[in-house]
């Protein structure tokens, strides 16, 4: 593991504007120097952490804390209401899959678009198209319109463009929940080989799968960081207070809290 930094969160941020009534969108655009319209939903505050180079990552929290949003962030989806992120390299953001797919083309058109927004020339997504096409396994509806797919085969398909276009850091947002036990093990296989080489940032409710493969984890609860450090002992904590059940060693873990 290198000691350069690739993914660095300060102090960040994020809030939605919530409105009461369709016309007070248009009363922000209008009048919106002036008053505000809307009312402020914070769903992160202050999150702060690096990410060396070659660190495989996890993050945890119950569902609805902002982990996701959190990641959108560093994938540049979404800005934060205030803080700064700062990411080094090629980003491979395995994101709720197939999400951003034109359901009216192809697979094999989708992956040319996907390729492209990844960072890959038509030349070289091209070269890759029938090992893309052999990794998702969804036979003839490759070249069908994507409305015609299953949830699973659209997560097959998103998930074999981010495996092939070289990635330094492949963020991934519960993509083992998808699809059946003979995709998972191959992602799971990949994503392994991939942290070999490559930076990983993970977030999973798969407890097990993260103490196994993660060198640090952080734990976000209410939008705050509540704990970041060793799996161990991260996790444990996680459960402990999700639960209410000490660790099996029965050595109560302590929290720390932070933001």
């Amino acid at each position: 593991m290198s000691s350069e930094v690739v993914i660095r969160c300060r102090n960040v941020g994020k809030a939605f504007q919530l409105y009461a009534r369709r016309e007070d969108q248009l009363r922000q655009a209008l009048f919106g120097f002036w008053r505000r319209y809307y009312k402020q939903h914070w769903v992160l505050h202050d999150i702060s952490f690096e990410v060396r180079r070659g660190e495989r990552f996890g993050i945890v929290g119950r569902n609805g804390t902002g982990k996701t949003t959190l990641l959108q962030i560093l994938c540049g989806i979404t800005k934060p209401t205030h803080g700064s992120v700062e990411v080094k390299g090629r980003v491979a953001p395995i994101l709720a899959l197939g999400a951003g797919f034109d359901l009216e083309l192809s697979g094999r058109e989708n992956v040319l678009i996907g390729g492209a927004i990844l960072g890959l020339s038509s030349k070289q997504t091209s070269q890759r198209m029938q090992s893309i096409r052999d990794f998702a396994d969804i036979g003839e509806y490759f070249d069908q319109p994507i409305k015609l797919y299953s949830s699973g085969m659209g997560a097959r398909l998103a998930f074999a463009i981010c495996a092939h276009v070289d990635a330094d850091i492949l963020i991934i947002d519960e993509a083992l929940s998808v699809g059946d036990q003979a995709f998972q093990a191959k992602c799971e296989a990949f994503i392994a080989d991939f942290a070999k080489h490559g930076t990983l940032l993970i977030v999973s409710h798969a407890l097990g799968y993260l103490e196994q493969i993660c060198d640090r984890v952080l734990w976000i609860d209410g939008g705050h960081v509540q704990e970041s450090g060793e799996p161990h002992e991260v996790l444990a904590d996680y459960v402990e207070e999700m639960t209410g059940v000490p660790p099996a060693d029965g050595k109560p873990h302590k929290v720390r809290r932070k933001g």
